[in-house]
C-alpha cells in the first residue's frame, strides 16, 4: 500500500490567531510532520533572501539542508497548489527571461476572497436570498 503524504492544513482560528513566526506557520500547513516543515522553511527562506527574491532552481537546497529531492517535490507541490510560491517560465518579461521560482500572491488574495465572501453572504439578507440559502438544504 503506497503511503500518501497528507495536504491536510490546520485550519484552526484559535492556533491561526496566535501565530508568531514563520516556524508556527510551518506547523498549520504542515501539521505532524517535521520534515516537511524543515523543508518549506528551507524554501520560504532561502527565497526571501534571494536576489530579488528569485530562486532558479531549488534543488540544491536539497544538498545544503540534507534531505531528498523527493520529500522537496512534495513540499513544493503543496506550497504551489496554495499558490505561495510560483514557477516563473522563461518567457516571462517580469522576471528577465529567467526561469525559476518566486513567492506568489495567490494564496493572500484567495483568503481575502474567502473572507469577503463569507462576510458577503453573511450580510445579503432579502427574500429571494434566502429562498436560495433554504434551498440548498433539499440538494445535500
Amino acid at each position: 500500500m503506497k503511503n500518501i503524504p497528507s495536504t491536510k492544513i490546520e485550519f484552526n482560528y484559535n492556533k491561526i490567531v496566535r501565530i508568531q513566526g514563520l516556524d508556527e506557520l510551518a506547523k498549520i500547513i504542515f501539521p505532524g510532520n517535521k520534515n516537511h516543515q524543515r523543508i518549506f522553511l528551507a524554501i520560504f527562506i532561502e527565497l526571501k533572501y534571494s536576489p530579488s527574491q528569485f530562486l532558479p532552481c531549488l534543488l540544491p537546497l536539497c544538498d545544503k539542508y540534507d534531505f531528498t529531492p523527493r520529500m522537496l517535490e512534495t513540499v513544493r507541490s503543496k506550497t504551489r497548489r496554495m499558490g505561495i510560491i510560483d514557477h516563473v517560465s522563461r518567457f516571462n518579461k517580469a522576471h528577465g527571461y529567467r526561469e525559476g521560482w518566486v513567492f506568489s500572491s495567490r494564496f493572500n488574495r484567495a483568503l481575502t476572497h474567502l473572507s469577503e465572501l463569507l462576510t458577503s453572504i453573511r450580510q445579503r439578507k432579502d427574500a429571494v436570498q434566502e429562498q436560495k440559502d433554504r434551498d440548498l438544504f433539499i440538494y445535500l
